[in-house]
């Protein structure tokens, strides 16, 4: 007993609930955060949206998904929390400061720091945007810096921590190796967090571990990391768009490897949501609450995403 309680003691109590529980929810449903349309949107409808990309990705690996939509109180937010059983912030273009995106992400960060404080893991995955949104809430200010890297697929440069990696254990060796030599993880962002930002900042030195860093020929910038001790995973390239968007520009790649990245890291993101046990009140207040009860939008040929789903 002496042993468990200091091992505990030693790892923290936020991963430690997770190790002790041997029952996996095997019906996991993961919120993904929606944000509002970019003005002078043509497609748009309603107020905001979801690219369909983020919510084919995760069923792909077995999951279902609950919008999570904008403009709602902190109460219903709360509600929303203790109902799925993770959160996925996407990638997009709106403030990450100011915006209503960014307010409903750090309500869900917030409550996520507290359960998992207080032994009940619940998940936060972030892509691109939603990578920089975690970076800004863990510093409490904003140290992202533009880089060029709008439209590019790149190798990842995997640092030695990356190996024993939760993100990164259970993968493949010759995926690891394609991910590490191949240009297959796309990125379309303008703004970075730089190595140089990173290491000089304590709180996001403290909470997240570096599994890969990138550069755009003149700023090394970190593409992948995790959190040490809450179960927060953030990556700045994208791996929904390789098997579930269409557009015929740089940066987007659909080789086998690119695909299989994106199966592997949706898969782990998923095995992480099925630790927790957040439920819904009913059967019924969760089938109304599931994306299935909306219709996503074809935008076109040459839209930055292929489908979306809208919401007022």
């Amino acid at each position: 007993v002496l042993a468990v309680l200091t091992a505990c003691l030693c790892c923290g109590a936020r991963l430690c609930a997770a190790g002790r529980s041997q029952q996996l929810n095997h019906r996991p449903i993961i919120g993904v955060l929606a944000q509002e349309n970019l003005p002078g949107d043509q497609f748009a409808r309603g107020s905001s949206y979801i690219a369909a990309s983020y919510v084919k990705y995760l069923e792909a690996a077995g999951a279902r998904v609950v919008p999570v939509r904008i403009n709602r109180t902190e109460e219903e937010y709360a509600k929303i929390f203790y109902s799925i059983n993770g959160l996925l912030l996407p990638g997009g273009d709106v403030d990450i400061q100011t915006s209503q995106f960014s307010r409903a992400a750090k309500i869900f960060y917030n409550l996520s720091l507290k359960a998992n404080n207080a032994g009940d893991y619940f998940p936060i995955w972030g892509t691109c945007q939603g990578f920089q949104q975690l970076s800004v809430l863990t510093a409490n200010k904003n140290l992202l810096t533009l880089t060029d890297t709008k439209a590019v697929a790149l190798p990842l440069n995997l640092t030695p921590a990356a190996q024993s990696s939760r993100l990164f254990q259970g993968f493949p060796k010759d995926l690891l190796q394609s991910l590490a030599e191949e240009n297959i993880t796309s990125n379309f962002h303008s703004w970075s967090l730089s190595m140089q930002n990173y290491s000089r900042n304590a709180k996001l030195k403290r909470f997240y571990k570096v599994l890969s860093t990138n550069s755009d020929g003149k700023k090394e910038f970190i593409s992948t990391m995790e959190a040490y001790r809450y179960p927060f995973y953030a990556v700045q390239w994208h791996p929904e768009k390789s098997p579930f968007e269409w557009i015929d520009k740089p940066g987007m790649v659909h080789s086998t490897s690119a695909i299989r990245a994106c199966f592997y890291t949706a898969s782990f993101f998923v095995s992480e949501a099925m630790k927790n046990q957040h439920n819904f009140s009913s059967p019924v207040e969760e089938e109304r609450a599931l994306i299935y009860n909306f219709s996503p939008v074809y935008r076109g040929a040459h839209a930055v995403f292929v489908q979306n789903y809208y919401f007022d």
